[in-house]
């Protein structure tokens, strides 16, 4: 997944999140991007900055998006804290909803992932473990896969 910034042609900012570039492109493409204030399919990428934290810091710094330009001061924090917490019970209904009715195949999912996409077996919706190489690979072969979800409460 990845998010992104957006700012319509009023000026709006807000933010949306896209299974990749491509997602985004696409979607943008058939104008299925609006603006959440305006309603404007006019939408283009805000200038984000990415944020590095060495493993050292890892513990110590928290995620802190780019703010929007015309967004500055203590106002933003609520609404942003409001939107984060929206978000992750969104994505935790997500991962539940998946793990409830899918099969965890666990480290078998790239090959029960081929084997479905070319017809060995009957499709189903399961869910497993994929490295990165594997995950690529999947794609590459033109396999839909998508990562889970993970939330920060999922790690501990």
């Amino acid at each position: 997944m990845i998010r992104y910034n957006l700012r319509c042609e009023k000026g709006h900012a807000f933010e949306s999140w896209f299974q990749s570039s491509a997602a985004y492109e696409s979607q943008e493409k058939r104008r299925l991007v609006s603006c959440p204030n305006c309603g404007s399919v006019k939408v283009e990428r805000a200038i984000m900055a990415p944020q590095i934290v060495s493993k050292k810091g890892r513990e110590q710094a928290a995620p802190t998006p780019a703010a929007p330009a015309e967004v500055t001061g203590s106002e933003s924090t609520p609404l942003l804290m409001a939107q984060e917490r929206e978000l992750r019970a969104k994505l935790k209904e997500l991962r539940d909803h998946i793990v409830k009715n899918a099969d965890n195949v666990g480290e078998r999912f790239p090959n029960e992932a081929r084997k479905m996409h070319y017809g060995d077996i009957e499709h189903r919706p399961i869910y497993g473990e994929a490295s990165p190489d594997e995950a690529r690979a999947l794609i590459d072969e033109g396999v839909e896969v998508s990562p889970l979800p993970v939330l920060p409460d999922d790690r501990n």
